[in-house]
């Protein structure tokens, strides 16, 4: 079995590697390590979760160690492009964890924060840039950052950048760095527009492949629950009746859906909280802080969560709202089973969501198992114990930050419970708010005969670590 000192690593990062406990590279860190010591350009199919930060970060400081120089004022020798704050600070953190022992210099910068900070950080020029595509842009429009020095280019998650309307922006960007450098490239897919994207950056790439969807997908317990759109409130609720739902992300399509459901399950002594484009950067932090912490049980989010949190314990995803873009399903249920662990997955289904889940049961490639909880009596009961949280406008599509609101616009026929995505991605947060309060006594969470085939029992994931 492959093991990291069989890389020959930098010495500084085979000690911040044991430190941390880590011996056992995952696939895609086994087939990416050695090319991209070499030098090579590297084009990735990996989902969060398969440990391609690592993948990346590792022989890339490897290279800094080797060819030691000082990065020019504002400037910086490696570029990461991120879609999403949240996976910005987590690359920014690995970059620092294992680079500790080296004296690498990193610097985070993303929007919804102020600038004077990251012109600090930035005025003597750092090894390590991890960016969001529009502050980038903001700071090379000002000239407090300059690209000129840039040796190696990552760009990761480039479907989501897809998704976010920053293919554009990229061009963009790119067009500062120099033209002879390393690229490394990752997908979790790799749609038209993504594949000429990567063909234009990319020179003779090492294709690396690890974990397709459907394999992915299947690592995880799923269920399909249907149920009436007016009923999803109280089954919610059901669910957090039973204890092994201990730390939990639900995912809906809008930000006021967020919130309002938030809200709901604090009304029936579930402690939650609310992360999406709404909220500072502050709140946000707090929140996810709150959640790794277990001070909150619930983590409920717009698809701005899909991707890019790395948190190892979390034993449940539940879908309030099916996506509209099937591939987002697969991104939602990676956020459990991570790292080895069991995780299981619900998806809520009304009637106006069917085609929705045959859309995601095309993508994935699977039958669904299903429960069929329309017309259920307990969700009559269960309704009058979580009313409508009081003083919130009526949800509505959100698509700000998206190109034209693609793929993000509501159902006519459901108006308002659709919307897109995460909203803008310069100005996003969360928040955490705890309730008290009796719960209802508990009762089975897949109540109803079962549809489409038998159980799907979870399969541990491979590699010992994940997205670190």
């Amino acid at each position: 079995m492959t093991q990291f000192t069989d890389f020959g690593l930098a010495a500084p990062l085979l000690k911040a590697l044991a430190s941390e406990g880590y011996t056992i590279p995952t696939p895609i860190q086994t087939q990416a390590i050695p090319g991209v010591m070499a030098g090579r350009d590297l084009q990735g199919i990996a989902q969060t979760g398969t440990g391609k930060t690592a993948a990346f970060a590792l022989p890339i400081l490897h290279r800094l160690a080797a060819e030691k120089r000082q990065p020019e004022r504002k400037g910086a020798r490696v570029l990461v492009l991120s879609p999403t704050r949240e996976l910005a600070s987590q690359i920014g953190e690995s970059f620092r964890t294992y680079g500790r022992h080296m004296g690498v210099t990193v610097a985070v910068i993303f929007g919804g924060v102020k600038y004077g900070a990251q012109h600090k950080a930035m005025a003597n020029g750092v090894d390590v840039l991890v960016a969001t595509p529009g502050r980038l842009l903001d700071h090379l429009q000002e000239k407090t950052i300059t690209l000129r020095g840039v040796e190696i280019f990552v760009l990761d998650e480039a479907d989501q950048m897809l998704d976010l309307g920053f293919v554009l922006p990229i061009r963009r960007i790119v067009a500062h760095i120099p033209k002879v450098r390393q690229n490394l490239f990752f997908s979790a897919t790799m749609p038209t527009e993504i594949g000429k994207l990567a063909s234009e950056l990319l020179t003779d790439p090492l294709r690396v492949s690890v974990a397709p969807q459907a394999t992915t997908v299947e690592k995880v317990n799923q269920r399909v629950l249907f149920v009436e759109q007016s009923r999803k409130r109280a089954l919610l609720a059901e669910l957090f009746d039973d204890a092994q739902f201990k730390r939990v992300i639900v995912f809906t399509r809008t930000k006021r859906g967020a919130d309002r459901v938030a809200r709901g399950l604090e009304q029936v002594g579930v402690d939650a909280a609310s992360i999406h484009g709404d909220k500072s950067q502050g709140q946000r932090e707090r929140a996810l802080a709150d959640f790794k912490a277990g001070k909150v049980r619930a983590l409920v989010a717009t698809d701005i969560a899909a991707r890019g949190i790395d948190i190892d314990a979390v034993s449940h995803v539940v879908q309030y709202e099916l996506p509209n873009v099937p591939e987002s399903y697969v991104h939602r249920i990676g956020r459990t089973a991570r790292a080895g662990a069991d995780g299981s997955a619900v998806a809520f289904c009304a009637d106006d969501e069917r085609t929705l889940l045959r859309d995601i049961q095309k993508v994935t490639r699977q039958t669904i198992p299903s429960f069929d909880r329309r017309n259920d009596k307990h969700l009559g009961a269960a309704t009058a114990a979580m009313p409508e949280p009081q003083g919130l406008k009526p949800d509505r599509a959100d698509t700000r930050g998206q190109p034209g609101g693609r793929g993000n616009h509501a159902p006519k026929r459901n108006r308002n419970h659709g919307g897109g995505g995460n909203g803008g991605h310069r100005h996003e947060g969360a928040s955490a708010r705890s309730g008290g309060g009796e719960k209802p006594a508990a009762r089975p969470a897949f109540k109803g005969p079962q549809r489409g085939g038998g159980g799907n029992q979870s399969t541990p994931r491979t590699g010992v670590w994940s997205n670190r």
